[in-house]
């Protein structure tokens, strides 16, 4: 979360056990669904099995992308949301990704 913040990307944490609370300066949400606003992308730091509930919110919220950090793998989940058109990375990390050359460019 921290590395995609300084970069530049508006990051909102959804979190049960700390809504209402601020991390990393961010206001931090109990669902998906309380934000309010649209959500490019959902990004995954639960076990794999809490992967295909989350997919689900994503769905509901109109988000374009489900990733899944690293060792965060679910097959049906990720037919779930390819179905609906959306993108799917699994077993990927953002800050890693970033750093890589060829993502130069999507840094804000």
């Amino acid at each position: 979360m921290q590395a995609l913040l300084a970069i530049g990307y508006q990051v909102i944490p959804v979190n049960p056990r700390a809504a209402g609370e601020q991390i990393l300066g961010q206001y931090c949400y109990l669902s998906l669904a309380a934000i309010g606003h649209a959500v490019d992308m959902v990004d995954i730091f639960r076990s794999s099995e809490a992967a295909f509930g989350i997919t689900e919110e994503a769905l509901e919220i109109g988000a374009k992308v489900v990733w899944m950090q690293l060792e965060i793998r679910n097959r049906a989940a990720a037919k779930l949301a390819e179905y609906a058109g959306l993108k799917v990375v699994m077993n990927r990390c953002p800050k890693l990704e970033l750093q890589k050359p060829y993502c130069a460019n999507l840094q804000r």
